[in-house]
């Protein structure tokens, strides 16, 4: 099996660096912000439960909500300030997001860059005399010129997973946002 996915990667020829930086592209991204959009790091419970409950806050300070009530409070008497602040800490979370996007429609696109290059590899190797490829190495290399392709649709559903679920898990952040946003609001005025 091992020797076999060697040959995968060899059947990439030099696409697998670009294939190789997608996939490193697209594991970092899909790590880091599941990791940074956890509940913990956005809104943990007890500062929501103080921001409705319209009681001091504790807790929390360095969450995308803490950061929102802290800006609220500064400036108390500029409620669009506070709406721009809040946007822009929602375009914070989505940091890198949009790169998965790239990925997951650049990766088969290289993969099948290598298919087409490989197969042109494999029909030039076609005997001139009577016309016909050798039957082992045509076979071997059109199923090798497929291993980019292969290789590029591993990475691209990955990433268009990902960044579904990334994209969704944001905007569930910001709809909630957008309600605690006006309890902040109530209090600075």
């Amino acid at each position: 099996m091992f020797f076999a996915m060697i040959e995968v990667f060899k059947g990439a020829g030099i696409l697998i660096y670009p294939l190789g930086i997608c996939s490193v592209g697209a594991v970092f991204i899909i790590c880091e912000r599941a990791y940074a959009l956890r509940k913990a790091a956005v809104m943990p419970e007890d500062l929501v439960d103080a921001v409705v409950a319209g009681k001091p806050l504790v807790g929390g300070r360095h969450t995308v909500l803490a950061r929102i009530v802290e800006f609220a409070e500064q400036h108390r008497n500029d409620e669009g300030a506070v709406k721009a602040f809040a946007r822009l800490e929602i375009n914070r979370m989505e940091r890198g997001v949009p790169y998965l996007d790239v990925i997951y429609a650049a990766a088969p696109l290289i993969g099948l860059t290598g298919t087409v290059t490989g197969l042109l590899e494999v029909f030039s190797q076609i005997s001139p005399d009577t016309g016909l490829p050798d039957p082992v190495k045509f076979t071997s290399g059109v199923a090798l010129a497929l291993s980019a392709t292969v290789l590029g649709l591993t990475i691209a559903i990955p990433s268009l997973v990902g960044s579904g679920y990334l994209q969704r898990k944001i905007e569930n952040y910001a709809a909630q946002l957008d309600v605690l946003l006006e309890r902040i609001l109530q209090r600075t005025r």
